[in-house]
């Protein structure tokens, strides 16, 4: 069997839509196992660039199946959206399905998203607003509403009522909002239920048989391990597991099955939304990091921050995720830069300087970086397709991160195209 993981080891937009692309091309299989159309993958194939949010990235080269897991959150009309828009494009989704378990975005849960991030003022987390919460709490509430609902009008029936019901109270009582229809609702579950019956699959078993049959099954994370509800910089996170892990229970394989883990981390360091952000530069070398590496959320359009490459987090995000692959992407966006930082440790409130990443989020927005500082170099790397090739600096600064991390990095990144990648270690 050949399992791939791909996840992203920061704050998500470490370019892991790319790697997924170019690994896609072999995989009988790529799977989504985790999140929603709050996700942002941008593939670039020559001129064109595809911009997905709810789809595999693989779509665009796998040749057998891709899937939305189990532990995928299905906004259906942003669904038919992208796979309309692939379409009128010239590329197919007719390989694409959708797990019979995986929960349903409604649109109440949209609303309490939009609502709730409203009401909490300069409190508020820095969500997609697309409804991505809601719905994984009404999962673990035990009241979600599954696909396979939406094939069964009277369980959906039965289960909407209850839920438009509580949301409404809610609604008109906290928010002092307008009640939603239920009946609208209803009838256009029905519709999506009607348009989508024939994406709609037992997948976990077909994933099984599939890798015990020695096909190649790659599995694809949304977001990054440092928002990751559990490991990540809480609250400030997304609502699922990003992480190797998170495989799992998001797509039904047991762990023993899952080989390649792949980890994607940029040659620096950006976020999107609140939180800490031991590394960011609030100044014009931060501007200029974001400027060349066109740094603005695929799904918002928000501006990134940006700062140095944080060792410290990125170790603890290798750990929990057992990588055995270390991507590095955005090398080349580095490229003129006469030092480059490196944050190796962090200075805590009472001067003490410590090597691990805190749990407490309240204390880590009070570190100060503890830097190491390297040359860079000054040449254009986005022709180079040779790790012997790259100028001695960018292969020095490569070095320090595989020594500090004690894991190899298979590929490096130095520009958005598919091509443009220097492979220092085949996985197929």
């Amino acid at each position: 069997m050949s399992t791939f993981v791909v996840v992203g080891l920061q704050w998500g937009d470490e370019g892991k839509g790319k790697i997924t692309d170019v690994l896609s091309a072999k995989s009988d299989y790529v799977v989504r196992f985790q999140g929603g159309n709050n996700a942002g993958h941008t593939v670039y194939v020559g001129k064109d660039k595809f911009v997905l949010h709810l789809l595999p990235s693989g779509v665009l080269q796998c040749k057998g199946k891709c899937i939305l897991g189990n532990g995928v959150v299905i906004d259906p009309k942003a669904f038919l959206e992208e796979t309309q828009a692939l379409e009128e494009k010239g590329q197919s989704t007719d390989h694409v399905f959708i797990s019979r378990r995986a929960h349903i975005i409604m649109p109440y849960h949209i609303l309490y998203d939009t609502y709730r991030e409203e009401a909490a003022g300069t409190d508020k987390i820095g969500t997609t607003k697309r409804g991505i919460g809601p719905c994984y709490e009404d999962k673990v509430a035990r009241v979600g509403i599954r696909a396979i609902d939406l094939l069964n009008p009277e369980v959906l029936k039965e289960k909407l009522k209850i839920n438009i019901e509580i949301k409404n109270a809610i609604f008109e009582k906290l928010y002092n909002k307008p009640p939603m229809d239920f009946d609208e609702i209803y009838q256009q579950c029905l519709e999506y239920g009607d348009i989508l019956k024939d994406r709609i699959i037992y997948t976990e078993r077909e994933l099984n048989d599939a890798i015990d049959e020695g096909k190649n099954v790659l599995f694809e994370g949304a977001q990054a391990l440092m928002l990751d509800i559990d490991f990540g910089t809480y609250p400030f996170v997304t609502s699922s597991s990003p992480s190797t892990g998170g495989v799992c229970i998001g797509a039904g394989v047991p762990p023993n099955k899952l080989q390649h883990l792949i980890g994607v981390a940029k040659a620096y360091c950006t976020r999107v939304g609140n939180g800490p952000f031991v590394t960011e530069l609030d100044d014009e070398v931060g501007e200029r990091i974001r400027t060349i590496g066109h740094e603005f959320g695929a799904t918002t359009g928000r501006p990134r921050r940006s700062g140095w490459l944080d060792l410290v987090a990125l170790r603890h995000a290798c750990m929990i995720n057992g990588i055995t692959h270390l991507v590095i992407t955005k090398l080349d966006v580095l490229s003129g830069f006469d030092k480059i930082k490196v944050c190796t440790a962090y200075k805590t409130e009472d001067n003490q300087e410590i090597d691990y990443f805190t749990s407490s989020t309240t204390k880590l927005d009070l570190y100060e970086p503890v830097y190491a500082e390297v040359d860079g170099w000054q040449e254009d790397i986005t022709k180079i397709n040779s790790f012997d090739e790259l100028p001695e600096n960018a292969q020095k600064y490569i070095k320090f991160i595989e020594d500090y991390l004690g894991i190899e990095v298979y590929l490096v990144s130095v520009g958005p195209d598919r091509s443009q990648n220097i492979i220092r270690k085949e996985l197929f």
